[in-house]
């Protein structure tokens, strides 16, 4: 006799994403180029590896606070304090499962059913299922190509529900447009929110990934923005350490501790050998850093110059994060069409802009985390095929 009932409706709700497929088809299919992953082709350097070692040798193999270990949050507000102006003292910093877990806990902390959550559109695919999971209202906010993915106040203030709202997403530097936020941006941002009253939650995964002289600015340094502000950073991307899964929230004490008290029922601590990890990734040689952002923009200045030399495509050129975002609206298909046609006629998978929200239909993700020599296989291929597509 069948069980009444197992899933829940929340989870029967969810859309279900491409990007599960697109992977299997590539592990399967061992010829793809895949131009999909939102991770480092690195490795983790080996500084950080022989730290983590060796601290596993001298038994840090136990529990860790939910928090976060002290000496990690210590060289965390240092850090903050430093390079992002950010001025926070170890106990508004908490430690987590990669920052996808920190920006979770915190919507948890801060949204309750049918509440409005201010997101950016096309933005990162797991905040509008995020929202979702917890009976909030996703309200995507229009980046358009036109104006180079900047953040639209005016499409933020058609978009919000003033009695509704409390928190506000932002990603900058952008996956996965690969946007920065200009200055004069962050300072509209800055007065929107303050008029509305918002909580911004600021992600920032991407903050050493900038190209062409452009500048990262954290939110919360901005005038009167740092009690207003939960800045999210992980190691993933600026250390090669996706694996570690270990990122960082830190913002208003109150709200640090809401989300530490739900810590314990979710993943209690992150790993403490990640931790340590990260300990290490701070405190050792930057250069690693440095040479690894030099071989993306190498990378970087290919793949936009090479999709925009190929007919049908256009692609502003990023100046952030490891992404491409090239229109294929001239081919007249849907983007998760086009995506599996990329893959089955050139042999390239990319991931739909779909994914990403309702405007990034038109659109697909080209990530440049994979070696040059790839990526110039890759438009060969591309090129090829469209080539013949437009024969025909």
């Amino acid at each position: 006799m069948p069980i009444r009932r197992i899933l829940s409706e929340r989870e029967q709700e969810l859309p279900v994403s491409t990007i599960g497929e697109l992977i299997k088809i590539c592990e399967e299919e061992k010829d793809i180029i895949s131009l999909g992953p939102g991770e480092p082709d690195f490795t983790s350097p080996r500084h950080i590896i022989d730290f983590a070692c060796k601290r596993l040798r001298e038994g840090k193999t136990h529990y860790s606070p939910p928090g976060g270990r002290r000496e990690l949050k210590e060289a965390i507000a240092k850090k903050l304090k430093r390079e992002n102006k950010v001025y926070a003292s170890p106990e508004q910093i908490i430690v987590t499962v990669g920052s996808t877990e920190a920006i979770f806990l915190a919507l948890m902390c801060s949204v309750d059913p049918g509440e409005g959550v201010i997101i950016p559109d096309p933005g990162f695919l797991a905040y509008r299922p995020a929202v979702e999971i917890l009976n909030g209202m996703p309200l995507p906010v229009r980046q358009s190509e036109e104006n180079g993915f900047q953040f639209s106040i005016e499409e933020a203030k058609k978009t919000i529900i003033p009695e509704k709202t409390n928190v506000m997403i932002i990603n900058t530097p952008s996956n996965p447009t690969g946007v920065v936020f200009k200055k004069k941006t962050m300072e509209e941002i800055a007065d929107f929110v303050c008029e509305y009253d918002l909580l911004v939650m600021s992600d920032e995964a991407y903050e050493k990934l900038v190209y062409d002289g452009e500048k990262h600015i954290s939110f919360a340094s901005l005038n009167g923005m740092e009690n207003r502000t939960l800045t999210f950073h992980s190691f993933s991307k600026t250390y090669a350490m996706p694996g570690f899964r270990v990122g960082y929230a830190a913002g208003p004490e109150n709200i640090i501790n809401a989300i530490k008290k739900i810590h314990i029922y979710s993943t209690i601590c992150s790993p403490t050998i990640s931790q340590e990890a990260a300990l290490g990734a701070l405190k050792g040689p930057q250069k690693c850093v440095e040479k690894m952002v030099n071989e993306y923009n190498r990378r970087r200045k290919l793949i936009s110059k090479r999709l925009n030399e190929i007919s049908g495509f256009f692609c502003v050129k990023p100046k952030g994060a490891f992404y491409a975002f090239p229109n294929i609206k001239s081919f007249g298909m849907k983007s998760l069409d086009f995506s599996k046609w990329l893959i089955k006629n050139a042999g390239v998978a990319t991931v739909p802009g779909s994914e990403f929200g309702g405007c990034g239909e038109g659109y697909i993700r080209c990530s440049y985390a994979t070696s040059y020599k790839k990526i110039e296989r890759a438009m060969n291929l591309i090129e090829e095929a469209v080539k013949k597509k437009l024969k025909n």
